[in-house]
């Protein structure tokens, strides 16, 4: 057996918790191998509206496991906060989770430490969420961190002096290094964790393929925030591609089998960092309105513009992505014309290739305009339901793109999902 991955291929906020959640039904287990409480998943069903923060998207499904993996980094309190909440809405959280001990801990002074050095920046900050991500995976590579298998091995003396460590660091940054209430929040909500069953997960995950079970990846953020291969330095902390399943759950490569990669209809990016197709004007603001473009977590407005294919060509690439799903669909209905950017010029030249100092590149995008469709979309069950405008645009995608489309979204719903090919 092998394991399948779904992954983000733009700058996160695609969709992904909704995908996982209807492609859940047909897995055994659905393993998170990356990320941390910086990325919301949204899933929307009965009514009903759920942002997982770090618990993955298949704990709606009865009889699925979930695992955190080793490459996520885990805050205490949000996710006590996230699973209290789950269980009051019928998840029998405990009996379906599984985290792995290798997973590392985000402390308070992380919180703190990321807030002091985004302020140090000034002008040049990343734009972080300031949920301590960077600094404990900074930590992690520093071989400095704390991780959830240390709860129960001199865990006092150890915090005690990964504590003093990082004050000392807010310190010399000038930033605030008052915990107490934080703390004691965070070493309650390390107590509520400990009743969870902590695991080895990379026997774990490779027992249940040898078993002949399946398994979902989940990724969290997108392929252009990966921090070897998106824009640098305006990236997450992790790799967000799909060798971070490989890192992140202790899979071999050559247990990766189908890569499933999830891509709006147009694009968006949150924080800084560059956005050749960011639109300024009102179309930018229609779509914001439409797509409801704001941070699940943050609340922050999404910067928008139109779909990109010279980036999302680079995701495919690096992914080696087999099976494309194509989200928010639905958010271009009212345009007469959609557009879509094949190339970057600068500096007189043009190329189809994302470049390593995008940040500092006056790129100008090369469009290819399209039809649009001017149909509601969301009433839409079937492909035969589709005008012969948004078939149009989907075969100009798959050509450029060289990778079939699969899957549809066309609504926030889980029932707005169509399958345009057998899985």
């Amino acid at each position: 057996m092998k394991v399948d991955v779904l992954l983000g291929l733009q700058w996160g906020d695609e969709g992904k918790g909704k995908v996982v959640d209807v492609l859940t039904p047909r897995y055994d287990a659905v393993a998170r191998f990356q990320g941390g409480p910086n990325a919301g998943h949204t899933l929307e069903f009965e009514g009903k509206k759920y942002v997982l923060r770090s618990i993955p998207s298949g704990v709606f499904q009865k009889d699925t496991v979930n695992i955190i993996g080793n490459g996520v980094v885990l805050d205490p309190v949000l996710f006590e906060e996230e699973a209290r909440s789950l269980e009051a809405s019928g998840v029998p959280l405990k009996q379906i989770l599984k985290i792995s001990k290798k997973a590392h801990l985000i402390l308070p002074t992380h919180r703190k430490l990321d807030a002091a050095n985004e302020a140090a920046k000034g002008s040049a900050k990343i734009g972080t969420t300031g949920k301590g991500i960077g600094p404990t995976y900074t930590d992690k590579i520093s071989r400095n961190g704390l991780r959830v298998g240390d709860l129960f091995d001199n865990f006092g003396r150890k915090y005690q002096a990964a504590k003093e460590r990082h004050i000392a660091m807010i310190q010399r940054l000038g930033g605030d290094t008052e915990i107490a209430e934080l703390e004691e929040k965070w070493l309650n909500a390390c107590e509520y964790l400990k009743e969870y069953d902590l695991i080895d997960s990379e026997y774990y995950v490779n027992g249940m393929l040898k078993e002949g079970k399946k398994i979902l990846c989940e990724g969290a953020q997108g392929t252009m925030l990966d921090v070897d291969f998106g824009s640098y330095p305006f990236v997450t902390s992790s790799n967000t591609v799909t060798a971070g399943a490989c890192t992140g759950l202790g899979l071999a490569p050559n247990k990766i089998g189908d890569v499933y990669g999830i891509f709006k209809a147009y694009c968006t990016r949150v924080g800084s960092g560059p956005f050749p197709t960011e639109l300024f004007d009102e179309t930018g603001q229609k779509i914001r309105a439409i797509g409801h473009e704001y941070g699940a977590v943050t609340g922050r407005e999404r910067r928008c513009g139109w779909i990109d294919l010279v980036a999302l060509k680079y995701s495919i690439m690096i992914n080696g992505v087999t099976r494309l799903i194509m989200m928010k669909s639905d958010v271009l209905d009212g345009f007469e014309t959609v557009k879509a950017c094949v190339a970057y010029e600068f500096d007189g030249k043009t190329t189809d290739h994302f470049p390593f100092d995008a940040n500092d590149l006056p790129l100008k995008p090369v469009y290819k305009d399209l039809k649009g469709w001017n149909t509601d979309l969301s009433k839409a069950t079937s492909p035969a339901d589709f005008p012969k405008e948004f078939n149009d645009y989907i075969d100009f995608l798959e050509k450029e793109l060289e990778t079939p489309i699969y899957i549809l979204s066309v609504g926030p719903d889980r029932t707005q999902t169509i399958v345009r090919k057998p899985l």
